[in-house]
């Protein structure tokens, strides 16, 4: 079929609306081609913008929070070292020394509860006398390895028995002390010069210092050829300057006051008032020891708002007296517990404070003389105990009748 002029323009026109993209490829100047394609060519390529790296959330600044220190402290009566006691001691020992570890084994357990251990030394310690029991004492110096052993650090020598062999007696007992290990303290015998013998203890964290005073030396004067006495606790003007002295330097301070009259469970006057001028002074813990019997224990409230705790008396511990009353004593368990705030500031707290019966056996004419904790203590030994019966009822009338509730446990 042929097709006249104007179809074949038609028909060119409707090929270039259908296909103009062909078409115009087809009949494009190439002149022009080749500037679209240098365009093209310096046109950038899009690519894809990286997402930025998270920084990791800084954690957030903990708040400064109080360091607290704690010390379980534990306080015990008269280490009262009889005849009995250490030629019991000599039987056991060999060579001619002094075994005392079975006098004082059954207690090892209950003194391992304990960070430190304190004791009123009643008798004088050294090995320049024969040994000797009542009146005047002196007791073989092997006895400190038994009570090192067993847990005791602290030793009270302050009391009614420091002068019982004169001048030589306290040079001999001082350097028996000052042979012990480096973790041993003892207070008890002042520089007559300079009366700043004073003792210190850090235990986790916490400082103690210590300080033991007598009412009484049996009548005997200080030796005048002695470098060293004790302090008698009427001397007030020179307790205070020995407080004074201390306080800023420890976070705890102890006293030992050998006072009240022996065999009563009652407090005196002096006993009383001397304990509320000590807390006064700002003393913590006053340990009361002397009358070989228990008495009472309370909180006091200084003049400065201080608070102390006092336990009058803490009665025997061993011993080889005749009375059931005398096998009878307590032992002090309180917690210190020191707080240091992030300002640096310090906060001392006494937590707890309690009484553990402790009672002294021995069977018929003083044999086996020994002391137990009286959780551990039965009727049976009671039964078998040397003078008299001492059952469990007994002990806690003992106990609960001079001791104030609050304070007592029997565990």
């Amino acid at each position: 079929m042929r097709l006249r002029n104007n179809e074949i323009a038609a028909c060119v026109v409707i090929a270039v609306g259908v296909g103009g993209v062909l078409i115009g490829s087809l009949f494009q100047d190439p002149l022009m081609h080749q500037a679209s394609v240098q365009a093209s060519t310096l046109l950038p390529v899009p690519t894809a913008t990286p997402m930025p790296t998270p920084l990791p959330t800084p954690a957030p600044t903990p708040e400064p929070t109080p360091t607290v220190e704690t010390v379980r402290f534990s306080a015990t009566g008269d280490n009262l070292i009889h005849d009995g006691i250490f030629l019991q001691a000599r039987q056991r020992g060999e060579n001619g020394s002094y075994d005392f570890t079975e006098a004082y084994e059954p207690m090892r357990t209950f003194y391992e509860q304990f960070d430190v251990n304190w004791l009123n030394q009643e008798t004088l310690v050294n090995d320049a006398f024969e040994p000797s029991g009542y009146p005047l004492f002196s007791t073989p110096g092997d006895i400190t390895d038994a009570l090192y052993d067993i847990g005791f650090r602290v030793f009270s020598v302050s009391n009614n028995h420091s002068y019982d062999k004169g001048a030589e007696g306290i040079t001999s007992s001082l350097e028996h002390w000052a042979a012990m290990p480096d973790d041993v303290a003892v207070a008890g015998f002042y520089n007559q010069e300079t009366y700043d013998d004073y003792t210190y203890q850090t235990v986790n964290g916490i400082t103690f210092g210590y300080l033991s005073y007598t009412e009484y030396t049996n009548g005997l004067p200080t030796p005048s050829e002695s470098e060293y006495r004790v302090i008698y606790l009427d001397e007030r003007d020179l307790i205070s300057q020995q407080i004074a002295d201390m306080r800023p330097n420890c976070d705890v301070l102890v006293v030992s006051c050998h006072w009240g009259v022996e065999g009563s469970h009652e407090l005196t006057d002096f006993q009383t008032e001397t304990a509320q001028w000590l807390a006064d002074q700002g003393v913590d813990l006053i340990i009361g020891t002397h009358p070989h019997v228990t008495q009472t224990a309370q909180w006091l409230t200084g003049s400065g708002g201080n608070t102390t705790f006092v336990a009058y008396s803490l009665g025997n511990f061993l011993n080889a007296q005749s009375q059931p009353d005398n096998m009878v004593g307590a032992v002090l368990d309180i917690t210190f517990q020191k707080t240091t705030q992030p300002d640096g500031s310090v906060s001392v707290e006494m937590l707890n404070p309690k009484l553990h019966g402790v009672v002294t056996q021995y069977e018929a004419g003083y044999q086996d003389i020994r002391v137990y904790p009286y959780a551990d203590y039965t009727d049976e030994l009671g039964a078998a105990h040397g003078n008299f019966t001492l059952s469990r009822t007994q002990i806690e009338e003992v106990l609960s009748s001079s001791i104030d509730s609050e304070f007592l446990t029997l565990d």
